[in-house]
């Protein structure tokens, strides 16, 4: 545990978008460090980029979060509430000389950039208003212009000391004097980040690793600004099967998406956790295991390959967790359509014991619950193909026999249907499968689903001999 009695970190999303599930782990690392430490978790909405900053875009993330459980402990800061507030702490560097309006054609300044990066050469400003006499009443200033940084001229390097990658040095012939607000009037991110950092009392800064370059500029405007430093910590970025940052093609890359998908948030959560993070072998944690055990030194440097079939098996250790009430909520929370739906279909106790079944082999719980529904109604079609490798000469006669006597069987449960079938498979000298295959397609209409005997107990004879019939006369048309 830090020493440091008022631990406070901060997730800052701009509304420009859903919630990527990279930034969601952002939050989530933000949130553990805080609890671990008995500090605070702040929320900052950066929506200076008043073009691309939506209402909706804020709803969903806000509601993607809301659904992890990672609100704040305290109001959300709106960053643009903040704006004469920025402005006024630019004054003050222009009035301490640590910063100087700029009247250099933003043009001319990107033609000379893409000239040097087309030489494969670092760009720096060159300065040129770097020294120029001005004064409050100049005209000058009544025409659009910017406000650079001023670094100091005995900045040799900025250097820092990074809580996941060690020390980060930035020597100065990669500084120049940057833009901290432009010509619009509009402050910018580096600038911005650090005054409302500075009034928000964070203590620790953890973001992604595409956020080092900033970094070093942020500390010059602390030091600008005589306020502490605040400790980094930049996490590895999350990466698709090739090796590169996650995208749309390799798989969904928002909360809601997966939200959408019947991902469950508490099975999310734990699989991002480990996403560049471990506590040895272990692969699923309660929340408080994540809280007690959560420290930087074991944040991996590398980034963290994003796996699907993983985050698949894990919502499916939490599924199996679920009880039927928790699964019902989940569902509502889903889709209130399919939760309405579902319970007219089917009486509360059946339901309840298809839960139970499916539950134990289901990785989403929105194919769960597809699947549920689709049970409700008689196979539309029944693919012989799919039987194929268990349709022989002798299972018209298997299903024939089976349905004969589960018409007089009055005790239908799982164990007695199953002893009934392996009679019926043992005169026939076939393996059970040949007999439980065939079951299978004509009451689900596919060869994947629960216990075909813990089905038949659950649907009844009436559904059962009806659905089996149908197949039987279809295998007779065809032979």
């Amino acid at each position: 545990m830090v020493n440091n009695k008022e631990i406070r970190v901060r997730f800052a999303p701009s509304p420009t978008g859903h919630l990527h599930v990279g930034n969601s782990r952002v939050a989530i690392f933000n949130w553990l460090f805080a609890k671990h430490n008995n500090g605070k978790y702040l929320l900052r909405i950066e929506n200076t980029d008043v073009e691309r900053s939506t209402k909706e875009y804020l709803n969903s993330q806000l509601a993607s979060l809301e659904w992890l459980d990672l609100l704040p402990d305290e109001p959300i800061l709106y960053q643009m509430s903040r704006l004469e507030e920025h402005k006024k702490v630019i004054n003050e560097l222009l009035e301490k000389g640590l910063a100087y309006p700029c009247f250099c054609d933003p043009v001319e300044l990107d033609k000379k950039r893409a000239e040097f990066m087309q030489a494969g050469k670092t760009y720096k400003y060159n300065g040129a208003c770097r020294n120029l006499k001005y004064s409050k009443d100049d005209k000058r200033l009544n025409e659009p212009h910017a406000i650079r940084f001023k670094v100091p001229s005995d900045c040799n390097f900025v250097e820092f000391e990074d809580l996941v990658r060690g020390k980060v040095r930035l020597d100065s012939e990669y500084l120049d004097d940057f833009v901290i607000m432009r010509r619009d009037g509009t402050p910018t991110y580096n600038f911005v980040v650090v005054v409302d950092d500075i009034y928000m009392k964070i203590s620790h800064v953890i973001r992604g690793e595409d956020h080092i370059s900033n970094t070093h500029k942020q500390i010059l405007i602390y030091n600008a600004l005589e306020a502490e430093i605040p400790k980094f910590a930049h996490l590895p970025m999350i990466l698709g099967p090739g090796g590169k940052r996650l995208s749309k093609r390799d798989a969904a890359t928002s909360v809601k998406d997966y939200r959408k998908q019947g991902f469950l948030p508490d099975a999310l959560f734990n699989y991002l956790v480990r996403l560049g993070w471990s506590h040895g072998d272990q692969e699923v944690f309660t929340k408080e295991e994540m809280i007690k055990y959560f420290e930087f030194d074991h944040v991996g440097k590398k980034g963290a390959i994003f796996d699907i079939k993983k985050l698949e098996w894990l919502n499916g250790v939490y599924l199996r967790k679920k009880s039927f009430e928790e699964l019902l909520n989940a569902i509502k929370d889903l889709n209130t359509n399919y939760h309405q739906k579902i319970q007219e279909l089917w009486d509360a106790d059946k339901l309840k014991s298809l839960f139970e079944q499916y539950k134990q082999r289901s990785t989403r719980l929105l194919d769960m619950v597809l699947d549920i529904i689709s049970l409700s109604k008689d196979p539309k079609v029944l693919d012989l193909e799919l039987i194929k490798k268990w349709h022989n000469s002798k299972t018209l006669e298997l299903l024939k026999k089976f349905l004969e006597k589960f018409k007089n069987v009055e005790n239908i449960s799982h164990d007695n249907l199953l002893d009934l079938a392996k009679i019926i498979c043992k005169e026939q000298e076939l393996k059970l499968v040949f007999l439980a295959q065939p079951l299978r397609l004509a009451l689900t209409g596919k060869i994947s689903s629960p216990g075909i005997f813990n089905l038949i107990s659950i649907l009844g004879k009436n559904i059962t001999v009806r659905r089996v019939s149908a197949l039987i006369n279809k295998l007779e048309n065809k032979e």
